[in-house]
């Protein structure tokens, strides 16, 4: 009942929703235990962050906050950078980040590989709930130039020594367009299969 009564005062504010809580409630209604997303100033100062952390958005695996700087909330690549903070909250929150760490762990020799694969699911997973907030279909090579998200953006507090990842701009388009196909089974590159994803996805 609670959760009925959660969709249907979502829907009621999303007609007149900004983009950030569009992809905000898609996200939420894809899947539980998700962060808020706190609008701030600046994203320097929260949870560890500083200068070197991505100054747009950023999520605090520690707090399960996603800090959003107010100033870019309109900016049209924001829908896309939000989802792929959730992205990578899909996969601490759902058991995914869990078995990636243990797989690095045990094979460090293979880090930026399994790294890379994780990076990939997150944009594939950001690619579904940008779909399922009903944005248009983007090709991230027409919002970015170069390749976003290559230094710190997620992890623990203190943000700042949290993963930098290098994968391409090209890789990070192909993967999020596989998202937005709307079939999170899809997420599924590498070894790193898509089962926690369907289980953790609500009807």
């Amino acid at each position: 009942m609670l959760r009925w009564l959660m969709i249907v005062v979502l829907a009621a504010q999303s007609a007149g929703a900004d983009p950030v809580s569009q992809v905000t409630q898609a996200a939420h209604l894809a899947f539980d235990r998700l962060p808020d997303v706190r609008r701030v100033d600046q994203i320097a100062g929260h949870c560890g962050a500083d200068e070197t952390v991505n100054q747009t958005v950023a999520y605090c695996t520690t707090r399960n906050q996603i800090f959003l700087r107010r100033s870019a909330q309109d900016d049209p690549q924001t829908p896309y950078m939000l989802a792929h903070a959730f992205g990578h909250a899909v996969q601490v929150r759902h058991g995914v980040a869990d078995f990636a760490l243990a797989e690095i762990r045990q094979r460090r020799s293979e880090e930026a590989m399994l790294r890379g694969l994780v990076t990939r699911q997150a944009e594939c997973i950001a690619g579904f709930i940008v779909a399922r907030a009903e944005f248009a279909p983007t090709d991230l090579t027409s919002l970015f130039a170069d390749e976003p998200f290559t230094g710190s953006h997620w992890g623990r507090d203190p943000l700042h020594i949290g993963p930098e990842v290098s994968i391409g701009l090209a890789p990070r388009a192909e993967w999020f367009a596989i998202g937005q196909l709307g079939d999170l089974a899809a997420c599924a590159p590498g070894e790193f299969t898509s089962d926690l994803l369907l289980q953790a996805l609500n009807p």
